[in-house]
């Protein structure tokens, strides 16, 4: 099939400062792939690459031109994708895998299932962005709120006797049944004071914590996993192992309780579900998380994290957190995602 790929890019802006452990995000560069052919002059599939800056494996110099040559290359093979080419590059093969299906099947819902149909909404965990205390207290009573009932903080900005104090201020009012509380460190504790506060953090009755430590520690990382009181889940430490040898290694290696997946980080589609059958192979949960990608990107998400049928809350909200972001038929209703066709 004759086919032809646009690089198209976009500067996107949040509405409010997105505060991270890697620095406050006011914008975000994405870039959108419309994949075409004459064969079907009606038809066009529309993805999004999204790498992040100073995170993802292939937030590498020279993006764009690698970019390009990757799409000519898919061009000349007629559409078809070469995953093991592609593995280096998560966030291209995420844009490509999406751009090719939306083609293919013509239609935003990517995949036939309940949530695609409108029939069901995907539970998702309310976003705290790391801020001052109160900016963050703030934020989570708006969170309750709109309903949802399960939140998660990203703490090591602040002082962890105030972060401790916030938790505390929920826990105070609503117990582990009323709201499931996860927490991401972002890699902020060292290895010699992670364990002393995971104790901590434990007496409050959290879900999980994300990262405790850096990434590439794998002994200690194990360690933690192991003896902690409190559950682990891996995140940035599944950055760059893209092989299903090395995700197999990884997780007989730390064997964490959960692991997050986000396809522009963690191998597109197609590598996430890689991810997915070994974890489940190692009896180690797992949910899904968007990259703060716009909605093209996070429909994409969605759409395939619903076949999965997986009940724990995902991480699909922050696709709604830009001034101008794409049109798409997207809602959150209290503690869900909906789609609306």
């Amino acid at each position: 099939m004759d086919c032809k790929i646009d690089i198209i890019p976009r500067l996107l802006h949040f509405k409010q400062p997105a505060g991270t452990s890697r620095g406050v995000y006011t914008t975000r560069k994405v870039w959108y792939l419309h994949f075409t052919s004459s064969e079907f002059p009606d038809r066009i599939g529309i993805g999004e690459c999204a790498p992040l800056p100073n995170l993802s494996c292939d937030d590498v110099p020279g993006y764009e031109q690698i970019l390009a040559d990757i799409c000519r290359k898919v061009e000349q093979q007629g559409g078809r994708l070469d995953v093991e080419a592609l593995r280096d590059y998560p966030s291209i093969l995420f844009g490509l895998e999406t751009a090719t299906r939306h083609f293919f099947i013509g239609d935003w819902a990517l995949w036939d299932t309940d949530f695609s149909r409108g029939k069901v909404g995907i539970p998702i965990n309310g976003l705290i962005w790391m801020g001052d205390s109160k900016s963050m207290l703030e934020q989570i009573e708006k969170k309750m709120e709109i309903g949802f009932r399960c939140i998660k903080l990203k703490i090591g900005a602040i002082n962890f006797d105030e972060e401790l104090a916030l938790l505390r201020h929920i826990r105070a009012h609503f117990s582990s049944k009323e709201i499931e509380l996860r927490v991401d460190a972002n890699g902020a504790f060292s290895p010699a004071d992670a364990m002393e506060k995971l104790k901590r953090l434990s007496e409050l009755d959290l879900h999980s914590i994300e990262q405790p430590i850096r990434a590439g520690q794998w002994e200690e990382m194990a360690r933690l996993a192991s003896e902690s009181p409190l559950p682990i889940a891996l995140d940035e430490e599944l950055i760059g192992l893209n092989t299903i040898e090395k995700k197999q290694k990884l997780l007989s290696v730390i064997h964490p309780q959960y692991i997050i997946l986000k396809p522009s980080l963690h191998g597109g589609m197609i590598g996430g579900g890689e991810w997915i059958a070994e974890a489940e192979k190692q009896q180690i949960g797992w949910w899904i998380t968007s990259a703060l990608e716009s909605n093209i990107g996070l429909n994409a998400i969605a759409q395939w994290c619903s076949i999965f049928h997986n009940p724990l809350p995902q991480g699909l909200g922050t696709g709604l957190l830009f001034t101008d972001n794409v049109e798409m038929p997207l809602e959150i209703r209290k503690d869900c995602l909906w789609y609306c066709k």
